[in-house]
C-alpha cells in the first residue's frame, strides 16, 4: 500500500492565511449630495403658466371675387402693406370682353327703347284722330314699357360686368402684415379661393389653451383687467392682459379650450412666444412639494425624508391630493417641518448617509 505524501502543518497554515488576506471588504456606500426643502403650510395662491402665441386680433384670408388666372402677385410673406395697396392681379382679358359685350347689349336695348317710344307717339296721334282703337294703343304702350325695362336690365348687367372687371385686382382692405401666401402666379383660381392671409394692424392677442377643469374659472375672468399677465420670451417683466374670449367647445384633438387675452397696444411681434400667468387662489394649510421630489418606492408614491441628527434618509409614503405644473399637493403622510430631499432622489437607499449640496458658485 502506497503512503500519502507528507504535507507540513506550517505550509497549510500559511496557505489559509494567504487566502484570508486576499478577501476585500466591501466599499462603504458613498455619501450623496442632495438638495432639500423644509415643508411649510402655504396660504398663498399658486401661479399657473400657459404657453401662448401672439396673434393679430383680425387675420383675413384674401381672395378674388371672380374666377381667373393669377398672373401677378406683388405681396410677399412678412411684408407690411397699406390699406388699398395692390396685392395681386388676374388676367383681365376675359373680364374686359364680358364688359364690352354688356355695353353692346345696353346700346341695343337703348335703340329698341327709342324705336318703341317713337312708335308709341305716332300711334297716340292716330288714336287722338280716331283712326285706331284704344286696345291698339295699349299694346303699343306695353311694348314701350317692355323695351324700357330691357334697357334698365342691360344697364344693370353692364354695371355688374364693370365691377367684375375691377375685381381682377386684389387690394388690401386694411393696413397689415402678410402672414401667408397660398397661390402662386399661373394658378387658375375659382372665385373666393384664398391667395394670401393678412394680419391687420391694431390690437394683438395672446392665444393659449387651458384644460377642461380650468375653463369655468378662466371664463369668469372675461373683461376683468389685471387678472392675467403675459411674459414675453427672454424677458423678465410682464405685461397686463385681459381675457377677451374663451372657446365655446373643446378642440377635438387636444380636448383643450382656446383662450384669447387682449394685449392692447403693447409692443409685441406677431408669432412671438409668450407665457400667460394666471394666479390661482390658495388654500391655507396646504403642503406642496416639487414634482421631482416624488419617487415610486415599493409600489407607492414616496419621498425621502432627511434625519438631520444622523444625516441619513428614509422613504416616507405619501398620498398625493393633486398636481399643478411642477408641483404636487400632499394630502397625507407628511407634517410641516419635515425635511424632504428634492434633488438626487433616484440614487438613494434607506439609511444612506447624505450631505447637503453646496453650490460652488456661491
Amino acid at each position: 500500500m502506497r503512503s500519502l505524501p507528507f504535507v507540513p502543518v506550517a505550509a497549510l497554515l500559511a496557505a489559509v492565511a494567504l487566502s484570508a488576506c486576499s478577501r476585500q471588504e466591501p466599499a462603504p456606500d458613498p455619501v450623496r449630495a442632495v438638495r432639500t426643502v423644509v415643508l411649510a403650510p402655504s396660504g398663498s395662491g399658486e401661479v399657473q403658466e400657459f404657453a401662448s402665441e401672439v396673434q393679430a386680433r383680425t387675420e383675413s384670408p384674401l381672395g378674388f371675387r371672380v374666377a381667373g388666372k393669377l398672373v401677378r402677385r406683388q405681396a410677399e410673406v412678412g411684408r407690411h402693406v397699406g390699406a388699398g395697396e395692390l396685392l395681386a392681379q388676374l388676367d383681365p382679358e376675359d373680364l374686359r370682353l364680358a364688359q364690352a359685350a354688356s355695353l353692346a347689349t345696353v346700346r341695343s336695348a337703348q335703340v329698341n327703347a327709342e324705336m318703341a317710344e317713337a312708335d308709341f307717339r305716332r300711334f297716340r296721334e292716330l288714336y287722338e284722330q280716331g283712326f285706331i282703337s284704344a286696345a291698339e294703343l295699349d299694346r303699343r304702350e306695353t311694348t314701350l314699357k317692355a323695351a324700357r325695362a330691357q334697357l334698365e336690365q342691360a344697364r344693370a348687367q353692364a354695371g355688374v360686368q364693370a365691377n367684375q372687371a375691377a375685381y381682377s385686382d386684389l387690394h388690401a382692405p386694411a393696413a397689415g402684415v402678410v402672414t401667408a401666401v397660398v397661390a402662386e402666379p399661373g394658378a387658375v383660381l375659382a372665385a373666393g379661393t384664398p391667395v394670401l392671409r393678412l394680419a391687420h394692424d391694431g390690437p394683438r392677442d395672446a392665444v393659449f389653451a387651458v384644460p377642461e377643469n380650468e375653463v369655468a374659472r378662466v371664463r369668469s375672468m372675461i373683461g376683468r383687467p389685471g387678472v392675467v399677465r403675459v411674459r414675453l420670451w427672454g424677458r423678465e417683466d410682464t405685461l397686463p392682459a385681459t381675457v377677451r374670449e374663451v372657446a365655446a367647445a373643446a378642440d377635438p384633438a387636444t380636448r383643450t379650450f382656446v383662450v384669447k387675452a387682449d394685449l392692447g397696444s403693447a409692443p409685441v411681434q406677431l408669432g412671438q412666444t409668450a407665457t400667460v400667468l394666471i394666479e390661482r387662489p390658495g388654500v391655507a394649510g396646504v403642503l406642496t412639494l416639487p414634482l421631482a421630489a416624488v419617487v415610486q418606492h415599493q409600489g407607492r408614491s414616496s419621498v425621502w425624508v432627511l434625519d438631520r441628527a444622523t444625516m441619513t434618509v428614509k422613504p416616507q409614503p405619501i398620498e398625493i391630493g393633486g398636481s399643478d405644473g411642477n408641483s404636487v399637493v400632499v394630502a397625507s403622510g407628511l407634517v410641516p417641518g419635515a425635511v424632504v430631499v428634492t434633488a438626487g432622489v433616484h440614487v438613494l437607499a434607506p439609511g444612506q448617509k447624505v450631505r447637503l449640496y453646496q453650490d460652488s458658485g456661491r
